[in-house]
């Protein structure tokens, strides 16, 4: 999802080894040929390279609220249960699972695993995490909410401890959780990254140092952090503590963080990443090459607006801006990556009503109009605000893709609303997000990845004190719509809620401006296999990819 134009291979090797050395890059081994990192006892080691655009924001699970962190966390450590190849919930730390007959008392069975410190993983390293989640209001404490664990909104809204939790250890290797409702999501929605374990004695241990270095975490999954060089770079080693050691097949993965995608597309050609994005220049240049590949997601990408700006607050203001944006041009020439416009804020073709249609096409286009519809809303906006024009910041991250939707949406806007000026503002992803969660800003350049499938997962982010809500967005109505979703059992009916509300947040409060659901245009390099992408949750799986 980035790119400019190739530098000749002999100039990006001297840049290479003279700048990227530090990062790693100069002592990785091509994964792609015969001799590719063996071992000295004259066995092909398993190396997959790959990069990212962004540091790690943080390793505790507690504390974690972005895809980077959580694609790590699924590598590193492993909850109740954890996604499989087809994105399905499979057993992971519990080898078994009951349920009474009213859906509300659920126990687990632990399997015989450990930590990467050689300590038995156990049932209260389960109630420690999720009671801390709570404790340290963590981003994803709301979750717990959603699952239904008993007493968590009670938690949240301060009138029970965190304590009370509806989470115990009965023995070492026996874990209760209990619910308000019964919840068909439950299998699912614990494969997310909030409900992963913690060494109590470690993490205490560590104080405030803990999860701050690779040696100041433990883990329990199928890798382990060898290496953390911030802003660089991370190295994965394959865990030998881990119970299904046996089926993982990678040794090591190296992860370099390039925000270049010159740098990026050059590391790749000659050999010293496997996987790379595209930008939009860059697909015509790739899409005959056998490993181009691309793809609709089911993230989105979507503007966030200061609820508390004095101008930004009118929804006369917001509903302009929405019909001002071209999104077939933005997707077309600003990613071009197989990307699509989206006008809603659940994304197409991944859910499904209980009848089998598709969300998207239930609730149509909204907020889909002309320019001449965004200056009749920009001028009654500007009028009921007082204003004659309006100067707004945006607050991007510092990745060259998030830099190119910014240009084309300033000069979108500009454009097509007299008196409108926007200053781009890029910081590093983890400021971006540091900006957004204290609302100061005026516009952000914001994404979405799904935690779980459901178009909920969407939806319920905006419910009032939220702490996806980065914006102050609060309906009364809304949050309450959520609430009865939650405990319908009903599925069609159910939907017909979920519907309703993404019709509230989008065509009514026009809370934020959706702008395309997610697309990827990619290198890969074919001998790597089985290399789990997901649509919610974490980002890839490794513990099935191997090297062919």
């Amino acid at each position: 999802m980035r790119k400019k134009k190739i530098v000749p291979f002999i100039v990006f090797l001297l840049i290479a080894s003279l700048a990227l050395t530090g990062c790693g890059f100069g002592s990785s081994k091509k994964t792609n040929t015969k001799d590719s990192g063996k071992e000295k006892a004259g066995q092909e080691k398993q190396i997959l390279n790959v990069s990212t655009s962004a540091e790690i924001p943080t390793m505790d699970s507690t504390k974690a609220h972005d895809a980077v962190a959580f694609t790590v966390l699924n590598n590193v450590n492993e909850g109740l249960f954890r996604q499989d190849q087809n994105n399905k919930p499979i057993l992971a730390m519990a080898e078994k699972h009951d349920q009474s007959n009213d859906g509300l008392v659920h126990t687990f069975t632990l399997r015989d695993a450990k930590w990467s410190n050689g300590e038995p993983v156990t049932a209260n390293d389960f109630e420690y995490a999720w009671k801390r989640v709570l404790k340290e209001a963590g981003a994803y404490n709301y979750m717990f909410v959603t699952v239904g664990v008993k007493n968590a909104e009670a938690i949240i809204d301060a009138k029970k401890d965190a304590d009370e939790l509806g989470v115990k250890a009965l023995d070492e290797k026996t874990l209760e959780v209990t619910l308000e409702n019964p919840n068909p999501l439950l299998e699912t929605l614990l494969t997310f990254g909030t409900f992963l374990p913690q060494n109590q004695k470690f993490v205490e241990k560590m104080g405030d140092q803990y999860a701050l270095e690779a040696d100041k975490v433990l883990y329990n999954g199928p890798f382990k952090l060898a290496e953390w060089k911030h802003e660089q770079s991370w190295k994965y080693v394959k865990n030998p503590e881990y119970w299904d050691a046996k089926n993982v097949k990678l040794d090591e993965i190296n992860t370099f963080v390039v925000k270049d995608d010159t740098t990026g597309l050059n590391l790749y050609e000659s050999g010293k990443i496997d996987r790379v994005s595209l930008t939009a220049e860059s697909v015509s240049n790739y899409k005959d090459n056998k490993e181009f590949k691309t793809t609709t997601l089911a993230g989105i990408g979507f503007l966030r607006f200061n609820l508390n700006h004095p101008v930004l607050k009118n929804v006369n203001i917001r509903k302009a801006i929405n019909y001002a944006i071209d999104k077939q041009g933005l997707t077309d020439i600003a990613l071009n990556n197989g990307a699509v416009p989206l006008y809603g804020v659940v994304p197409g073709e991944y859910y499904f009503s209980p009848d089998n249609k598709d969300f998207r096409e239930l609730n149509g286009d909204l907020l889909k109009g002309t320019v001449d519809e965004a200056k009749d809303y920009w001028k009654k906006g500007l009028k009921e605000s007082g204003v004659k024009d309006l100067k707004v910041s945006i607050n991007i991250a510092d990745a060259e893709s998030s830099k190119k939707m910014a240009e084309f949406l300033q000069s979108q806007l500009e454009t097509n609303l007299p008196g409108f000026k926007m200053e781009i503002k890029a910081v590093p992803f983890e400021q971006r997000l540091e900006i957004e969660k204290s609302i100061k800003y005026d516009i952000s350049l914001s994404t979405w990845g799904p935690d779980y499938s459901d178009p909920m997962t969407y939806l319920d982010m905006w419910v009032t004190g939220s702490s996806s809500n980065r914006e102050d967005y609060s309906n009364k109505k809304y949050d309450e719509l959520v609430e009865k979703a939650r405990l319908e059992t009903d599925l069609s009916k159910r939907y017909e809620m979920l519907l309703q509300l993404e019709k509230m947040l989008i065509e009514e409060d026009a809370a934020i401006a959706p702008l395309y659901q997610s697309g990827q245009a990619i290198l890969i390099h074919n001998n790597i296999k089985d290399l789990i992408e997901h649509p919610s949750g974490a980002d890839f799986s490794y513990k099935w990819t191997y090297l062919e």
